[in-house]
């Protein structure tokens, strides 16, 4: 598609609010149209491994969110009552794949991201529907409260429930539940003193996680019919975490009713045919939305906004680099799930012994579960990064 001049993203999260920045520092005029009232995305952290940051690096972000972490790798996993199963650090998680692990909050690279674009390029308040996506000869037009807009690439970057992909893919059955439900919490946790953690138990896991501003980041994962709700998501933490190992009883007495998000977990089981349609792209979990067991999520929506920007003018080139790797991504991330929340208990001894036995003669599989992801490398360079220009030389 020659000439691409203005791109719509639908979407205002990180995987859209990346693209919108890409493109601009590609020169495109972009606007970028959010349902939501504000781009302050509902509360939880998110993990980013070094392929998004050296993605991030194209933009010139990487290095300034790799100052904000707190998180730098270091943890590992245990069992329900404290035994460590495996351990790792920040040296060798850098050593192992060019960077560090970190993990900050969302609403902090939601910020930097909205920060790097013009400061009328975002409208929010903006619920928008792809009214034609376009060839060759005609732009695409979206529909918005205000009228409609033109544009010579429409990115898709509205979720997992993606309106947008139903319109190009009306034949795609869309995402699946996943089988499990999760809770999340960011909340200060006076005299907390921990290591980052994630505990494994039957058909449970828990993860507990320092930010650099002080506050806690702890999240829950269980095997439950897709629906359900407790009238005090805290009250169901308790009951079913609250006899686990330090700091979750902690973090669970800290924490209040409406501190807890809830949410069932879907992603895409059968991938579709493509990521582009006329002049409309899709990116992040529009495109591919997997399980959180991979901590991938937020990280592949960032490769996506990379890649597309680079080959804007080429939708077909946009598909080609990114589909393969993803629904990769995406089927590890099921097979995680499946793994950390087994429900037998046999089963489960086992595995538990298993992963103590690999992680002594070996990198610990928290490690071993990023290799062929955390790799990764953008398709474009130099780096506005220096960190990544220092790291290619």
């Amino acid at each position: 598609m020659p000439g691409v001049k203005r791109a719509v993203v639908i979407g205002g999260g990180i995987g859209g609010l990346t693209a919108a920045a890409a493109l601009h520092r590609r020169g495109l005029r972009v606007t970028v149209l959010e349902r939501a009232a504000s781009l302050q995305p509902v509360g939880a952290a998110i993990s980013l491994s070094p392929n998004a940051l050296r993605a991030l690096d194209v933009i010139g972000l990487g290095d300034e969110i790799r100052g904000l972490a707190a998180w730098q790798g270091d943890g590992g996993l245990r069992t329900p009552g404290g035994r460590w199963l495996s351990r790792s650090n920040a040296e060798a998680a850098a050593a192992r794949f060019g960077g560090p692990l970190v993990l900050l909050h969302r609403a902090t690279l939601i910020d930097r991201l909205a920060a790097l674009l013009p400061a009328d390029a975002v409208r929010t308040g903006a619920d928008t529907r792809l009214a034609d996506a376009g060839d060759r000869d005609r732009p695409a037009r979206v529909r918005t409260p205000h009228g409609e807009l033109e544009a010579d690439l429409v990115v898709a970057a509205d979720g997992i429930h993606s309106a947008v992909r139903g319109t190009l893919f009306p034949r795609h059955p869309g995402p699946v539940y996943s089988g499990f439900t999760t809770w999340r919490v960011v909340i200060p946790v006076p005299g907390a003193d921990f290591a980052s953690h994630e505990t494994w138990g039957r058909g449970r896991i828990w993860g507990t996680h320092p930010l650099k501003d002080g506050r806690v980041y702890a999240y829950a994962a269980a095997v439950a019919p897709a629906g359900g709700h407790a009238s005090d998501e805290r009250a169901e933490l308790l009951h079913r975490y609250g006899d686990w190992h330090d700091p979750i009883p902690a973090v669970l007495a800290a924490a209040r009713p409406e501190d807890v998000l809830r949410h069932d977990v879907h992603h895409i089981a059968e991938p579709l045919p493509a990521y582009h349609g006329g002049r409309v792209a899709l990116v992040g979990d529009a495109a591919h939305a997997m399980p959180p067991t991979l901590g991938q999520g937020g990280n592949q929506a960032i490769e996506d906004a990379i890649v597309l920007a680079h080959h804007c003018d080429d939708l077909a080139a946009y598909t080609a680099a990114r589909l393969p790797r993803t629904t990769a991504v995406a089927r590890q991330a099921v097979k995680v799930a499946r793994l950390n929340l087994m429900t037998g208990r046999a089963g489960t001894a086992v595995r538990d012994a298993a992963i103590a036995a690999l992680s002594k003669a070996g990198p610990a599989l928290f490690l071993r579960s990023f290799d062929g992801i955390a790799d990764w490398r953008p398709p474009r360079s130099p780096y506005a990064s220096r960190q990544t220009q220092a790291g290619e030389r």
